[in-house]
């Protein structure tokens, strides 16, 4: 049996607001969109172009509060093809939350608090 990646699921409080990070900060762009007509949640998945995997970003009407992510203790990782360019932009929009100079990585937090690693 063989297996391929299709996309990362997370769910987020402000859809339009997470959509606009993951444009800004990593250039990722709405592939497709799930509406159903009672309008309870909507499925956006987004893509980077150069992979299939998508990142389905799920928002859910009736979510009252922001999620809690407990110890946040996992994270999706992304290559990037300009280090000192990303790392620039990202200290420019006040998303880096931990940096790692020995392993020359760092981590952004989108609009939930969901940790994403820089390499």
């Amino acid at each position: 049996m063989k297996s391929t990646f299709l996309h990362t699921n997370i769910n987020v409080f402000d859809l339009n607001k997470s959509i606009q990070f993951y444009s800004e900060a990593l250039g990722l762009h709405e592939m497709r969109r799930i509406e159903i007509p009672d309008g309870s949640f909507i499925i956006v998945y987004l893509g980077d172009t150069e992979t299939d995997h998508l990142l389905e970003l799920t928002w859910l009407r009736d979510r009252k509060e922001p999620y809690n992510l407990g110890d946040n203790e996992w994270h999706i990782a992304f290559h990037v093809d300009d280090r000192n360019a990303a790392f620039l932009k990202h200290q420019q929009m006040g998303c880096i939350c931990y940096e790692n100079k020995e392993m020359d990585l760092y981590f952004i937090a989108d609009p939930d608090g969901y940790w994403l690693e820089i390499l």
